[in-house]
């Protein structure tokens, strides 16, 4: 499976866990962990979302092809 997201690396470097950002986002700690390992990529509002709690770009939060 390709890594489509940082989710879980970005969420390190804030010093965050999977488990905060469930409580944040109303979603289970299951969903979250399955983004965090790639088999499952979240939609783009929830990206959205994300990036906005990080205070970050959602640009941070996607793998780059380069």
């Amino acid at each position: 499976m390709a890594n489509l997201n940082r989710i879980k690396v970005v969420l390190v470097e804030k010093q965050k866990t999977g488990k905060w950002l469930a409580e944040q986002l109303g979603k289970s700690n299951c969903t979250v962990s399955k983004w965090c390992s790639n088999s499952v990529q979240p939609d783009l509002q929830t990206l959205h979302d994300i990036a906005n709690l990080l205070n970050i770009e959602v640009s941070e939060l996607i793998v780059s092809n380069k």
